[in-house]
Parts: C-alpha cells; structure tokens; sequence
C-alpha cells in the first residue's frame, strides 16, 4: 500500500512539475529531443551502411566464396530498401531542423515518410526473413571456420564492437525507439499548437505500423509452422491439405491418448500430438521425440520430429463432451474418461488393467447404494433389545464415517481426473445404411491450464470459422438476389419489386 500511494504521489508530482513548465522551456526540452531524434537516425542510419559496406560488399568479392549468392540474399534481404527509406527521412529531417526557430513542426514529416506502402513491405518482408538470415548464419558459422574468422574480424576492429547480430536487430528496435521519442515530444508539445496534431498523427501512424509489422509476423510465422508439419508428416494428401494458403497453425500439444475398455479400465496409453489449425484438427503419432520433452501449447513443433497422421476432422464436427454430473454420471460407461495428468501410466501393459474415471464413477455409484444400506443397518442396529460385541450402534456409525470418507476421496479423485481430461467427439465413417457414426477420443493434457487454455482455442476457432460461413452464406444470397433482380430487369424492363406494389 505504501509503495502504490508512493507511486501515485510521484506520479503527480510529475504531472505538477510538467503543468509548471513555461511555453518557453517545453519548447527547449523539445528542441533537445529533436536533437536525440536526429542522433539516434544518424547512428541507424550508419548501422545500415555497415551491413551493407562492413559485411555484403566483402563478402561478395572474397575468394573463395564464404556465402553463395542465395544466401546472400537471405542474408542481406530488404536491408537496401530500408536504407533507401531512412535516407529519404532523413533528408526531410535535417530541412525541417533547419527551419525548426521559424517553424516547430516535425510530426508531418514522420506522417509523409511512414504512411508510404514501400515502408510497410521492406519492414515486413525483413522482420518476417530474420530468423531465417540468422539460422543461415549460425549454420554457416558451424560449417565454414574463415566464416567465423570473418565475422570476429569484423567485429573486433569496430569501435563499438557490436556484432552482426546486433546490427541486423537494429531494424527491428526502430520503430519502438521512434514512438518513446515522438511520445516525449508530444508531452512536451502544448495545447494549440501547431505540431501537436501532426504529432498524435504520427505517433498514430507509428503505432498502426508496428502492429502491423507484428501481424504480418506473426502470420509468417504461422505459413512456416504449417510448411514444417506438411514435411514432417510427408504425406501427399496431408501436403495438399495444409498448403491451402487460407490455413494456419493456432497451436501443437504433446498429449496422451487413452483406450479403455467397456468396463471403463484402462487398457493402452498412446503419445499423441494434437494440430489445432484454423478449420481443422489433426492426431498424430510422434516417431522421433522432442530432446527436452516440451511441447504443450506451443504453437512449435521440433524441426527434427517425424509424424504419423492417424485422423484430420473439419473443426466444424469436433466436440468437446463434458461428463461427471447429472445423467451423463449413470451414463459414464458409454464416454469413460481418463486418469489425470499427474497419474496417467505412460506404458500400460496389455495384461494388467488399470482404473479410470469411468470406472470411477461407478465406485461412487457403489459407495454410495452402500451408504444408505448402512444407515438402514444402523437404524435397525439402534432397535435391538440386547448388547452384542461388534455388533453397537457406534460400530455402526464408524461404518457410516468411514464410508463418508471414501466418497469424498472418490469425488475427489474424479474432480483431479477431470481438471486435465479432454474428450472429443468426432465423425467416423458411415455405417452400411449410410448413417453418420461418431466416436470418442480421450486425451490427458500436462495440466489443467493446458486443457483450459486448449478448450478455449478450439471454441474461439470454431467461433471464427462460423463467422466466414455466415459472411460467405449471406453474400452469396446476397449475389443471388441481385442476379434475379438484374435478369426480371432486363425482360420485363421495369424493377423486380415494382411486381410486389410496394
């Protein structure tokens, strides 16, 4: 409490002290954070040259080749057409400092040099390439000594001694950098102005710019996670499924899948990893599994993990069944449902059973039919007219305690059985008649924070996927409606609602 309340006193102390400046010395304050702005782009601006003069240039004329062509421009991609960008602004930028006593404006120029596409898709393009131009550099460096050579070369006969890696992080540290600074301008920026508008644009601008950055990122990142399924699953129908360009990876969890029997024992575990894409949600059987064992929730599955495709449903058919209370307790033997988590056998063996929730609830069924058999029992015991050994009512009631206790143990053991169980009901194949079948599949998650946090992707998908068909559905009828209106046009040469009188 003492820390909030001193926070909050800093913090309007802060807010006084910025109401106390005069007009006079905002304006100083914002004459320095323009020179730190113009510092900070000449440095950038310098850090792109040396990408291009320090390492591309030398790397293009030294023999024996250290970089093939191809990876050059992995390497080096878009970093020119960035260069070209910030040169642009900064020649703009070093005009309006120039003009900067007769006129405070700096927030249009940031508008006119950052609203253009060409900045959008060189940023974009060399974000979405970077961790690919870095893996072709760490694998270059394993595989060619005088590459390494090369770049400790460089970076030891650099003043400030900064690496490849920190100079190529630089692009993307930009925008960040420009929106802290342009934030301070504005706050130093008073009411009316004539910068202060053209400011909040820019800062607007600047913000728009880097979530859009993080979005085609992001998207990037999911076309990739895609292409490393289709290849680790090598399957023709699967590769054919999963480059549909609409279709992305939401998340991949290693889970356990388990078969019981009628009687609600375990009979099998199996390792299962579960795709959640988009539209559709795939099982698979690792072959080759992950050296650390991670994997939950994701989104990454290991370059070097091989699947087999065991089923793919159109997320559309995929429920999630829900058992434990009501009618769905009796009738647990129909969907019987895991052990948790924490206790699931990884490696059942065929000739021992093991108990599972659906086994589970019939023994509270059974405790508690012989919870209300004992308390007739102790009713009756209460009546006798004689004293027998063993045979009292508080023998009787530690019957009944003790069976208490069994039932909440039991309750107990089914609520943590329940907090990692995931149970989906899924289409089969068509029986004889050519009527739909379904059948369960029961997976064990690592927690129950997995579960959850599946559950809910799955419906918000699914939530998704039902928007676009109703979107799809209503401009399609949509169209059709026109094409009527249009051909009734066209023959009776009048409109198709005059018919209606309306």
């Amino acid at each position: 409490l003492k820390f909030g309340l001193s926070g909050l006193k800093k913090g309007a102390k802060m807010t006084l002290y910025m109401a106390s400046l005069t007009p006079l010395t905002k304006s100083r304050i914002s004459r320095c954070i323009l020179g730190s702005i113009l510092e900070s782009e000449k440095n950038y601006l310098e850090a792109l040259k040396r990408i291009l003069e320090h390492y591309e240039k030398p790397l293009s004329q030294i023999e024996p080749r250290l970089l093939s062509d191809r990876k050059m421009k992995i390497v080096f991609y878009r970093v020119r057409e960035i260069l070209q960008c910030h040169f642009l602004f900064q020649i703009a930028l070093a005009s309006r400092v120039a003009e900067w006593d007769g006129q405070e404006m700096i927030g249009d120029v940031f508008v006119a040099s950052f609203s253009k596409s060409m900045v959008l898709d060189a940023y974009s393009e060399y974000v979405n390439n970077f961790s690919t131009a870095m893996a072709v550099v760490r694998k270059t460096c394993a595989s060619k000594p005088g590459f390494l050579e090369f770049l400790k070369h460089r970076q030891e006969t650099s003043s400030d001694r900064m690496t490849l890696y920190g100079l190529m992080m630089k692009p993307i540290q930009r925008f960040p950098q420009f929106i802290l600074l342009l934030q301070d301008m504005l706050k130093n920026t008073p009411v009316g102005h004539a910068d202060r508008l053209p400011l909040q644009m820019a800062l607007t601008e600047l913000e728009t710019l880097a979530e859009k950055l993080n979005e085609k990122k992001r998207e990037a990142d999911q076309r990739c996670e895609i292409r490393h399924i289709a290849k680790a699953m090598n399957e023709r129908y699967l590769n054919k499924l999963l480059r549909n360009g609409s279709r992305y990876l939401i998340r991949s969890d290693d889970m356990v899948e388990t078969v019981y029997n009628e009687r609600g024992e375990i009979i099998k575990t199996k390792e299962r990893c579960l795709f959640l894409l988009n539209d559709v949600l795939m099982c698979a059987t690792p072959n080759i599994r992950c050296q650390d064992g991670s994997g939950s929730g994701s989104g990454n599955a290991p370059p070097d993990q091989k699947f087999l495709l065991k089923w793919s449903v159109p997320l559309s058919f995929v429920e999630v069944l829900e058992y434990g209370s009501g009618e769905d307790a009796v009738d647990s033997s129909r969907y019987p449902a895991p052990h948790s988590g924490e206790k699931v056998v990884i490696n059942a063996k065929p000739n021992k059973l093991y108990m599972g929730p659906g086994q589970l609830y019939q023994d509270l069924q059974n405790l508690i039919h012989d919870l209300g058999l004992v308390n007739q029992i102790s009713t009756m015991i209460s009546s006798l007219k004689g004293n027998y050994q063993n045979v009292n009512p508080a023998v009787a009631q530690d019957w009944v305690s003790g069976l208490q206790r069994l039932i909440l143990k039991k309750e107990e053991e089914i609520r943590a059985a329940d907090r990692c169980r995931i149970q989906l009901q899924l289409p089969g194949k068509q029986d004889k008649s050519g009527k739909p079948t379904y059948f369960s599949a029961v997976f064990n998650t690592h927690s129950p924070a997995v579960k959850q946090s599946w559950i809910s992707n799955l419906q918000m998908a699914k939530l998704a996927l039902g928007t676009v068909q109703s979107v799809y559905f209503y401009t399609s009828c949509f169209l059709h409606v026109n094409i009527i209106c249009l051909k009734y046009f066209i023959v009776h040469d009048k409109p198709f609602f005059s018919c209606f009188n309306l």
